[in-house]
């Protein structure tokens, strides 16, 4: 078996390739590729070559980690049910290239146990299944407050504060330096952060990921207050110690989302109290691939890009 795939050759060098798929096993599923996302974050920098060392990278390599599609085929030992609508966070099927993230193709080889059920009515929203896991991971469970700053209005940092709002608590307050991805507020304002004067935030969750602002957040932070680092960080992150001293600041990095977080954000959003609507800004067929990454990187309009695949599969 073969598949048409999206392959980084390495930064900003990117092209469609067919590439051989290893034979499915009896815990493993067929998935028929319908859409898949692309991240704007680790994507981003594994495109541009910023990414620091991590384990598994290198080039070339199959990209994504957000991806649709359909059951067909289903080992004896799945239990999955052909034709069904799956989300998979990413695949390691390919036999010729580094499979780090592997779900940017039309067809992929899976573990049954990889794949999260999903409901038809969702569609192509369903790419966004990973992004609302991350938000859920790093603001729900035990003793975890709600952010009542967010910083960033990219599709995370909506995910993060209409999570909020549904969870019960205050509206929180979004800064964002950009006009254009002002818009889209559902309850919660957006500001630029010059027009804010407030000083005691109790929880700030920063989904920018630039590591320079860190100061500049202690600065905003109540006494004992926290700051939660969400997004993914290709420099160094410092920051002065005597204000966080001060303040006696607290720092926690929200890693990525586990298995529970997915099923807990599938679940708020089949219940509709997480709303999708209005994060999915652009999409192109998967043959336009190569201006695709490119929109999705540079165009400050597209809060997420999705590629297409229907016509692969």
């Amino acid at each position: 078996m073969n598949t048409l795939a999206v392959v980084l050759t390495g930064p900003e060098s990117l092209k469609l390739s067919r590439l051989d798929l290893f034979d499915p096993g009896d815990d493993d599923v067929v998935v028929d590729v319908e859409f898949s996302g692309i991240s704007t974050g680790t994507e981003r920098l594994l495109y541009t070559g910023a990414m620091p060392p991590f384990p598994g990278l290198g080039y070339p390599l199959v990209p994504g980690y957000e991806t649709v599609g359909r059951v067909s085929r289903a080992g004896s030992n799945t239990g999955a049910k052909i034709g069904s609508l799956v989300f998979v966070p990413g695949a390691k099927c390919f036999s010729d290239v580094h499979c780090l993230f592997g779900g940017a193709a039309a067809k992929l080889v899976v573990p049954s146990s990889r794949i999260t059920p999903i409901d038809d009515s969702l569609g192509e929203q369903g790419v966004l299944l990973a992004l609302a896991a991350t938000a859920y991971h790093a603001t729900s469970g035990a003793h975890m407050r709600q952010p009542e700053l967010i910083i960033g209005h990219g599709v995370l940092g909506r995910l993060l504060a209409r999570l909020a709002i549904a969870s019960g608590a205050e509206p929180p307050v979004v800064w964002e330096t950009n006009p254009a991805r002002r818009y889209g507020a559902q309850g919660y304002s957006v500001i630029d952060p010059s027009d804010d004067p407030r000083r005691d935030y109790n929880v700030i969750c920063d989904v920018s990921g630039d590591s320079s602002l860190i100061d500049t957040l202690i600065g905003r932070l109540a006494p004992q207050g926290e700051i939660i680092l969400a997004g993914f960080y290709s420099q160094p992150v410092t920051f002065a110690f005597p204000p966080a001293f001060m303040k006696e600041a607290r720092l926690r990095i929200a890693a990525e989302w586990r298995d529970g977080d997915l099923k807990a954000a599938r679940d708020l959003i089949h219940n509709g109290q997480l709303s999708l609507d209005g994060l999915l800004t652009h999409s192109e067929v998967a043959a336009d691939a190569t201006d695709a990454y490119h929109t999705a990187f540079y165009d400050a309009s597209c809060l997420k890009m999705t590629l297409d695949w229907r016509a692969y599969t």
